[in-house]
Order: C-alpha cells, then sequence, then structure tokens
C-alpha cells in the first residue's frame, strides 16, 4: 500500500519516499508543517473481481417461510390423523363338495330298529336280519361294489344284491325302490334303494343277508360290526 502526505498530493511530488533530494534553502518555506498521512485503498488489478455474496429479495424470503410452515403444519396434520385399522383378510372359503360316497367304517347303512336276528324262527331258517324302518327310509351300500340283482324276487317282493370287491354278496329285500341297476358300480355309502313292505312282510323292515365268497350265509350282524357299518 502507497502512503502519501497530502502536501505529496497537493504539490504533485512523485518522489518515492525514502529518496532523498537536494532542497533550495531559497525555496524553503519559512516554517514546515507536516501533514498527516492519508491511506489510500488498494485499487484492484485489472481483469479481477471480488466475489460478492448474492442478495435475496425480500419476497423471496416470505415466499420461503410460508412454505417451510405449510409443511410442518401438513405433517403435524398427518401425526394427528387417526390411523385406520389394515384390512380383514378374507375368512377361509367354506368347503362345499358333496361327497356321496364315504370309506368304509363312515356308512349308515341305514338306520332303525333290529326287529328279528339270524336264525331259527318260526320253525325255519330266517336266513338275515331284519331292520325296522319307515318306508322310504334310505339303503346304502356298505362297501363299494357291483349291482348283481334289481328287481322283483319271490318272497321279497323286490330286492337289490351287490356283489363287493372280496366276493361278499349282500342282499337286501322288501324294498320299496331300487336306485341302481345291474352291472353299475357303486360306492360305499351310496344310496342303493329304500326300505318298504313289500313281498311277504309282516310291516316295513329292512332284511339284509350277508354271502361269503364259498357262498355260506353268515350273520350279518358280525360282518356289519367287523366293518364298522351303522345300523
Amino acid at each position: 500500500m502507497l502512503k502519501l502526505s497530502v502536501q505529496e498530493l497537493v504539490s504533485g511530488n512523485s518522489t518515492a519516499p525514502g529518496v532523498e533530494t537536494a532542497v533550495d534553502p531559497a525555496d524553503a518555506p519559512a516554517a514546515s508543517v507536516v501533514a498527516p498521512l492519508v491511506t489510500l485503498p488498494d485499487v484492484p488489478s485489472a481483469g479481477s473481481s471480488a466475489a460478492e455474496p448474492p442478495v435475496v429479495g425480500v419476497s423471496e424470503l416470505v415466499k420461503a417461510a410460508d412454505l417451510h410452515a405449510r409443511a410442518v403444519a401438513a405433517a403435524r396434520a398427518a401425526d394427528a390423523a387417526p390411523r385406520a385399522d389394515p384390512p380383514a383378510a378374507d375368512p377361509p372359503t367354506a368347503r362345499t363338495t358333496t361327497t356321496t360316497s364315504a370309506a368304509a367304517g363312515d356308512v349308515q347303512m341305514v338306520t332303525g330298529r333290529v326287529s328279528s336276528g339270524f336264525g331259527g324262527r318260526w320253525g325255519r331258517s330266517h336266513n338275515g336280519i331284519d331292520i325296522a324302518a319307515p318306508i322310504g327310509t334310505p339303503i346304502r351300500a356298505p362297501l363299494p361294489g357291483t349291482v348283481v340283482a334289481s328287481g322283483p324276487a319271490s318272497g321279497f317282493g323286490m330286492w337289490v344284491r351287490v356283489r363287493h370287491d372280496d366276493g361278499t354278496i349282500t342282499t337286501y329285500g322288501h324294498v320299496n325302490r331300487s336306485l341302481v341297476r345291474v352291472g353299475e358300480q357303486v360306492a360305499a355309502g351310496e344310496e342303493i334303494a329304500e326300505v318298504g313292505n313289500r313281498g311277504r312282510s309282516t310291516g316295513p323292515h329292512l332284511h339284509m343277508e350277508v354271502q361269503t365268497p364259498r357262498g355260506t350265509t353268515v350273520n350279518p350282524r358280525p360282518w356289519l360290526d367287523g366293518h364298522g357299518i351303522g345300523y
């Protein structure tokens, strides 16, 4: 920085400080007054520019403050709002599959009351059991098999006979109506006939017989109980 006195500025003396110059005594003033030094600011060189901070207008500041206030208000409102519960899961869909057959042990062959057992009766051999039930009561196949007889039968009025997979044949007599045909495959639990009062009968009932694969007629009750068949 260059320091010059006011006297030097006024006189226009451009002698640099620290350089001695000869002065004629005749030209010297009677009294010398020393003027204070004046400091001049540095002048930036050409091509250089001092960076100035950007100036933001009042309107921009007001607008920014307003946006911030709105954002804060929205966040507070969102926190204060009640939270909705998540949607409940749909209940499992109920199964509507209709089963027309059942596994062995789950079959109710007929619903009724045993009115007469296997063996001698009235001086004759009774080769089955009688189950009393109202006319129209369903009769269901106890096990899978093939229908070998269906229709009119002597003494029974009408019957249905089914050969099962092991060769055993079951007979259903005095039926009111047969629902199957000869040669038809039936499943365990499938309705094959209805209780009736046809033939030589003293009242509505099912006469049921069991014949082994060797052709021997046996007591149906142990056979039914052994297979878990209801009656």
